[in-house]
């Protein structure tokens, strides 16, 4: 199917079409002239579908496109707060945890002595 032939516009298209050239028609304007009028608004409802569709298509590729550069810089930087993340505990809890030890291991020792 070539990008040239015409397709019968859509029943929807050619209903809002009838509609536009009925309230522009004029009293000494013939039936023939009503049909030619709904014709070039038919054509150019399509032209502007046609239109919003390939913007619609282009904004999509563009969008597309900036995902795929921008994943593997997403990446990168997943990778470098990996690498700077350090864990580091407060000393507080191993100094009670060696000293209650040492504190038990002492109580063991003098109360085993006497």
């Amino acid at each position: 199917m070539s990008k040239n032939s015409y397709q019968k516009p859509s029943p929807q298209t050619q209903d809002e079409a009838l509609k536009i050239a009925k309230r522009i028609q004029r009293p000494a304007q013939t039936k023939e002239q009503t049909k030619l009028i709904t014709q070039g608004i038919q054509q150019g409802i399509d032209l502007y579908k046609r239109q919003q569709k390939e913007k619609a298509r282009e904004l999509n590729k563009q969008r597309k496109k900036l995902a795929n550069q921008q994943a593997p810089l997403r990446e990168q930087d997943d990778e470098e707060v990996r690498e700077i993340i350090v864990y580091r505990q407060h000393w507080l809890p191993w100094t009670l945890l060696i000293t209650t030890w040492l504190g038990i291991g002492l109580y063991v020792a003098v109360a085993h002595v006497f």
